[in-house]
């Protein structure tokens, strides 16, 4: 790695064009703040917000939430791949596992977006409409695979594609941006020795 001045690094390839893609369009804006009343609601006071911003843990609570649905719907494509038709049925159930445990990855999200500031707000708005598409592609999935399993594995196969461009938006606004890495662990008094 070539570096001649340590105060003028540049960006990787893929944050420049996610800066103009998404960061950078003002256009983003209006979704993006119709999703402030519902994400104040999600965050709720008190006991509840400590929990769905992942205090009561002492970091973020969604980025872990997140790991369930695309743990359940990527085994679900490995199986549709890889299993055959005697593993349809267990695909399906990973597949209804998924969009089961997918409220609480939205919930946590929603928690989050509240605090956010126009620039993440933006990419946040992106991430959480691809994750709204990959959900609708997940359901269709589920709904179809008994009838027409070639068509629901498609329709995984595509939930799955979506689900990863978002992903990377969500990595980018955990580990770029730093978004719910700064919630403040409860503190416990010391025991006295």
């Amino acid at each position: 790695m070539d570096v001649t001045d340590s105060s003028t690094t540049r960006s990787p390839a893929a944050t420049r064009l996610l800066g103009r893609l998404v960061e950078d369009r003002a256009t983003i804006d209006g979704p993006a703040g119709a999703l402030a009343p519902l994400a104040a609601l999600a965050k709720g006071r008190g006991a509840w917000r400590r929990v769905v911003t992942g205090q009561v843990v002492g970091h973020a609570a969604h980025p872990f939430l997140t790991d369930l649905p695309i743990g359940f719907w990527t085994s679900a494509s490995l199986l549709d791949v890889a299993g055959g038709p005697g593993a349809a049925g267990a695909a399906r159930r990973l597949v209804a596992a998924g969009l089961a445990s997918a409220p609480a990855a939205v919930l946590t999200g929603l928690a989050e977006y509240d605090g956010l500031g126009v620039r993440q707000r933006r990419v946040a708005a992106v991430h959480a409409s691809l994750n709204t598409a990959s959900l609708v592609l997940y359901a269709a999935s589920w709904a179809v695979r008994p009838r027409r399993r070639a068509l629901g594995v498609a329709l995984a196969l595509g939930g799955l594609s979506v689900s990863g461009v978002s992903a990377y938006l969500g990595g980018h606004l955990a580990i770029a941006e730093k978004v719910g890495t700064t919630t403040e662990a409860t503190v416990q008094p010391a025991a006295p020795a």
